[in-house]
């Protein structure tokens, strides 16, 4: 058996997330139809997290094993020339049989795109959140710092407890190493990197900060939001569609 790691780019606009589901397509399930294609084997791969539906991929990792004599530098060509072009194949290597795309992970980076012209292109609708409203972003900026360290998150959590997180750990304490929001151009941009992330945790942390934007909350907020362990106390969840898995670190 080899052990295979995938690097993965994709527009997750038409999938109802990574992970597969019955009826519906999914970057898991639509990944493990083309290695089934190609392989003979019935595979499913593992991802570094589950992303949402809507939400997207610069570099989503993906492994999985198998038995097939394919060499690895014929996979990329040979996966994306069966897979839709929403989803493209960057990178295959073998990995030792240990690595475990979601367990073995150490950390991973997000980002999220906030649109704020008065009018959005027509070909940036489905990858930004378009928000033209009057926002204070130094206070948006200030609010997203002090998430930074150790915190229980539950506060930010999705409300439904099947859910869980994107790593399957029940606890709701992770680590932020960086969270920050920067200008370019008419976009405002957040990017966040943590040890782990809860479901629908980078969007409520946004809904959040759009709060403390508008004048809602304070900055200084945040920090009792946290306390409160109580995803009522936190805002509402940030669309999915403008938010990216821009890497993984292991």
């Amino acid at each position: 058996m080899r052990n295979v790691k995938l690097i993965l780019a994709y527009d997750g606009s038409e999938f109802s997330g990574w992970q597969v589901q019955p009826r519906v397509a999914t970057i898991q399930g639509t990944l493990a139809s083309a290695l089934a294609r190609l392989t003979g084997e019935k595979v499913l791969p593992q991802g570094s997290g589950r992303t949402d539906a809507g939400v997207h991929a610069l570099a989503q990792v993906a492994s999985f094993s198998t038995a097939s004599p394919i060499p690895i530098d014929h996979l990329v060509p040979a996966l994306n020339h069966i897979l839709p072009g929403s989803i493209r194949v960057l990178e295959a290597q073998e990995v030792p049989l240990e690595f475990h795309a979601r367990k073995s992970a150490r950390a991973k980076t997000y980002r999220y795109r906030l649109y704020r012209a008065s009018l959005c292109p027509p070909f940036l609708a489905r990858y930004v959140w378009h928000y033209p409203f009057p926002l204070n972003e130094p206070a948006v900026a200030e609010a997203a710092h002090l998430v930074v360290g150790e915190h229980d998150f539950a506060s930010f959590a999705a409300v439904d407890p099947e859910l869980g997180s994107e790593e399957g750990n029940p606890s709701s304490v992770r680590r932020i190493f960086h969270s920050s929001w920067t200008r370019t151009g008419e976009e405002l941009v957040y990017t966040v990197q943590g040890n782990g992330f809860l479901h629908h945790m980078v969007r409520n942390l946004v809904g959040t900060f759009m709060l403390v934007g508008k004048g809602t909350l304070q900055p200084e907020d945040v920090m009792r939001i946290l306390e409160k362990r109580n995803r009522s106390a936190a805002g509402a969840t940030a669309p999915a569609n403008g938010l990216y898995l821009v890497g993984v670190e292991y």
